[in-house]
């Protein structure tokens, strides 16, 4: 198990002219803005974030003037082991990590996948993430979806990105192939939620949380389709079901997909590849962001791993061959 110590948080405010009045969360939440806002709430309710050395109640109001001082500490979040797991590192400072995740890796560690994780493998590269609610990841890719994540390596850094991603200014685009032949782009505005009578898989529901995808057509082969898809929220298997629910499951997708699709008279090599895909074909292939500590908008791109590569190459070489 990590053995990293707490951090210390020592800071201190006074409650300037315009937020006098106001309650004690939302003057902490302006003052104190690298922590969020149930943070800071449960710092309060702990007697760590006192006004004028006095324990207030959330909901109290302060005035101008009123120090407030925060003594807390960052305590570890879990125990969690530190692995040496390889990471596909892309990008990496002192305030954020972009990897490129590969196929078959867990993001965080559940029931069945209590190690081996991405998790465990940022706390060895890392492990003073030991200290940021899970480990500073912000966003997650199931676990046969390979490509891009950002990780926070400190907590305002995780604050940050947690605030994009909800403000929808995290871009975030995927390349899948899914089944059967689409025409043109669009966009699904369709809630998911869980699946009503199997829990391991989500569903469009009318009484789910909002989701939109935004889709085009990159490539069409005779049975198949090569889509980009845009991410504007970010819901459990978001891409999958969307697209299923559209009548366009992902290639290799056991939980949507349903049964396989082979083009006619369809080379041996082509129909055993589509049969036998290892994983739902999705790749996170762009992530765009505003850096949590310069401001700067930064992007990074992936490369189409070989299996989907090689996917594509055996779908275009079957359209060839019967054209005309």
């Amino acid at each position: 198990m990590s053995s990293i110590e707490s951090q210390c948080i020592q800071l201190r405010a006074e409650v300037p002219s315009e937020l006098g009045g106001q309650r004690l969360d939302q003057v902490a939440a302006r003052l104190f803005s690298d922590y969020s806002r149930s943070r800071l709430t449960a710092w309060i309710k702990d007697g760590r974030l006192t006004v004028d050395g006095a324990v207030l109640r959330p909901r109290d109001i302060v005035h101008v003037g009123s120090q407030l001082s925060l003594d807390a500490e960052q305590e570890a979040q879990g125990e969690w082991l530190a692995q040496d797991i390889e990471l596909n590192v892309v990008y990496e400072d002192e305030h954020i990590l972009v990897i490129d995740k590969p196929a078959g890796l867990v993001v965080h560690p559940a029931a069945g996948h209590a190690d081996g994780t991405l998790l465990n493998a940022l706390l060895h590269h890392v492990p003073e993430l030991v200290n940021l609610p899970r480990a500073g990841i912000v966003h997650r890719l199931d676990k046969d979806t390979t490509g891009l994540m950002v990780v926070a390596k400190t907590l305002s850094a995780q604050t940050r990105l947690v605030e994009q991603l909800q403000a929808r200014s995290v871009s975030r685009i995927y390349e899948a192939i899914v089944i059967g032949v689409i025409t043109s782009g669009g966009t699904i505005d369709a809630p998911i939620g869980r699946h009503g009578t199997q829990r391991q898989k989500m569903a469009v529901t009318q009484g789910g949380k909002p989701a939109v995808s935004h889709y085009r057509v990159l490539e069409r082969f005779r049975s198949h389709t090569h889509v980009r898809v845009k991410l504007e929220t970010g819901r459990t298997h978001q891409i999958r079901v969307h697209m299923s629910h559209i009548g366009y499951p992902l290639v290799g997708d056991p939980l949507y997909a349903g049964r396989f699709r082979i083009p006619p008279a369809a080379s041996p090599t082509l129909v055993e590849e589509l049969k036998n895909f290892p994983r739902q074909a999705l790749h996170a292939r762009f992530l765009e962001l505003e850096h949590p500590a310069s401001g700067q908008r930064m992007k990074w791109e992936s490369p189409l791993p070989d299996d989907f590569v090689w996917l594509l190459t055996l779908l275009r070489q079957d359209s060839d061959a019967f054209v005309g």
